[in-house]
This record gives structure tokens, C-alpha cells and sequence, in this order.
């Protein structure tokens, strides 16, 4: 199987966020079955390949993983003639891709959205992995509601957490925690609003581990319920839905939920999906599939004509023509 070449912009704290951290976990699994090096495009790292330095080097039998969104276009176009897979998290960046690059989606609701916009590709789901310490411990939990100020709305921030304060115990992270699954372990409640903020950036919610995190560790989950959330996240059988009417019957809901003091059941069919073990069988699947085609086709020779607007424009108008015939002909 060919090295994996993984393209981010750097490593360094200035790039963290919740799509680099994804990232590197997927490099460690994919270690467990192939050749892997971190290549870096924006800046220079002592213990890192750089991108200018590989393609003067005309690389051989090496695949390109791109999957910084906004920089993939430019990518793309730089990695011309090399195989290339991007590895897609979140989706509306509204570029589209050739048919020579497959693309493996961390969610249902992205694999859908590439389903559209580039129909002539190759299309694999890999969703992102829970790690092992996400487990319900069966601790006390001292915490009635916990929230990340982070990607949180403003409704979440500005109403529904200053009336849920007179009534209960609430933290709020405010930065980078070491331990999430401690947290979520001694909370009842996790909190979590994303749409809001994925509306002000213009692309979608990928995956949203937090809540599925949280999940695993026993927490009640309150969410939004936008874009790749969808895949996992059920109202009224494994979550309920945050932001629901007004913010009285929201605290009501919360409040039940903080005195039953019940953790969801029958959820290790859900997180087995997101377990190490398929995962790593989903990653030898998939890469095998994307090195066989890589191996068969001709990247330059494909007869496939690209969904593009005005490809859709044409198509419009030939079926208005055809339909405009058929009346006329009656």
C-alpha cells in the first residue's frame, strides 16, 4: 500500500481546533496499517516535512490527504498529477472536486453533501473515533449542568444558562481542558448549541464529538441538531433537543432531567459505530479500495462530465425544451 502523505498548514497551538485534533487521531490509526508522514504547507516545523521541499522531490507512489477546507482548492491545484484523497469534515466551502480524488467524509450528512456536488468521485463514510477513555465510569456527578463557552449560542449563554444557574449547579469550560471524560464523568447534563455559530461561518458542523463524548460517559444531552450531528443524535430516545419553544420549557426539561439522575441506555450499539475496532476495519477497507483504483485508472482519462452550474443550467433547459415539444405535439 502507497505511503499517506498528510497535508496540514502546522501543528503549532495557533492552528488547534477541534478538525486538527481529529486529524492527528486519524494519522495515529492509519500508522497501524500503512506508511504515514505529516507534511506542513504553512509554516516550516523542525520535525516535519514541508510541501515545497516533497513536490521538488517529485514524490513516487505516495497519495496526498488534504482536508483543511479552506485551503483545498489551492491544494488541489499544487497537487495536479498526484494522487490525491480529501479527507472532507465539514461541507459548504462551495468548491468542487475532480473525479480523480475520492473523498472520505466523517459524516453521513457530509458524505451526502459530496453525493451532490461531486457525484463522479469516489465516495467512502470513515466517522471520526471515540477514544477508549469515554466510558461511564459510574462516578458521583457533583455537576448538574456542564457547557463549552465555545461555539456555544448566544441564547445558550445569555438566557438559558443565567435562569438554569438559580436553580442548579453549572460549569462552564472556557478553554482547552486535558480531560473532557473526567468532566463529563462528574456531570449530569452537557449542553451543547452549535448552530449558530456554524451559520456565522459558512460551512457545517462536521461531526460534533463533544455530545457523542459525552454520551459515551453518561451524560443526559441537550443539542442543537444541525448538520453532522444529525447522524448520531436522536430527539426523545438518545438526546433531546436544545432550544426548544422558550426558555422556560427548556429549564423544565433540564431540571427533570438533573433530578432523575438517569443515564440513556442501550447505547453501545450506537458508539460501537465510533469504537476503535470499526473504525480500524473501516480504514483498511477504505484505503485498499482508494490505493486498487489509484493503481487502475489513468488520472488524466476520465469520460465522466462534471456536475458543474452550468452543466446543470444545460440540463434545465433541454428538459424545458423537451417538455415544451411534447406540448406542442399533443
Amino acid at each position: 500500500m502507497r505511503k499517506l502523505l498528510f497535508l496540514l498548514p502546522g501543528t503549532t497551538q495557533k492552528f488547534h481546533c477541534g478538525g486538527l485534533f481529529a486529524e492527528l487521531k486519524t494519522i495515529e490509526l492509519v500508522k497501524q496499517i500503512c506508511p504515514v508522514e505529516i507534511v506542513t504547507y504553512r509554516q516550516r516545523e523542525p520535525d516535519k516535512a514541508y510541501l515545497d521541499d516533497i513536490l521538488a522531490s517529485k514524490p513516487q507512489d505516495a497519495i496526498f490527504v488534504v482536508s483543511w477546507g479552506f485551503d483545498v482548492p489551492k491544494l488541489v491545484t499544487r497537487l495536479r498529477g498526484y494522487p490525491t484523497i480529501y479527507h472532507a469534515h465539514s461541507a459548504e466551502y462551495g468548491f468542487r472536486l475532480p473525479p480523480q480524488i475520492p473523498i472520505v467524509c466523517v459524516s453521513r450528512n457530509t458524505l451526502g453533501y459530496w453525493g451532490q456536488r461531486s457525484p463522479h468521485a469516489l465516495l467512502y463514510y470513515l466517522p471520526n473515533q471515540i477514544s477508549d477513555e469515554f466510558v461511564n465510569r459510574h462516578t458521583d456527578r457533583s455537576i448538574d449542568v456542564l457547557v463549552h463557552s465555545r461555539k456555544s449560542s448566544d441564547y445558550l449563554l445569555k438566557q438559558l444558562i443565567p435562569t438554569l444557574q438559580s436553580h442548579c449547579k453549572v460549569e462552564i469550560i472556557e478553554g482547552f481542558v486535558n480531560s473532557l471524560s473526567e468532566l463529563f464523568n462528574r456531570s449530569r447534563v452537557y449542553l451543547y448549541d452549535s448552530a449558530e455559530y456554524w451559520a456565522t461561518q459558512g460551512v457545517t458542523e462536521g461531526f460534533g464529538l463533544q455530545p457523542l463524548e459525552a454520551m459515551a460517559c453518561g451524560c443526559q444531552v441537550f443539542s442543537s441538531v444541525n448538520h453532522g450531528l444529525s447522524d448520531y443524535l436522536d430527539p426523545g430516545f438518545n438526546c433531546h433537543k436544545i432550544a426548544g419553544f422558550s426558555t422556560d420549557y427548556d429549564v423544565e426539561r433540564i431540571l427533570e432531567v438533573v433530578k432523575s439522575s438517569a443515564p440513556v441506555n442501550n447505547l453501545e450499539s450506537l458508539l460501537a459505530e465510533y469504537r476503535t475496532a470499526n473504525i480500524m476495519s473501516r480504514i483498511q477497507v477504505i484505503l485498499s479500495d482508494i490505493d486498487r483504483f489509484f493503481d487502475r485508472v489513468n488520472l488524466d482519462r476520465s469520460d465522466m462530465l462534471d456536475l458543474s452550474d452550468r452543466r446543470v443550467s444545460q440540463l434545465r433547459l433541454s428538459k424545458a425544451l423537451k417538455s415544451i415539444q411534447k406540448k406542442l405535439k399533443r
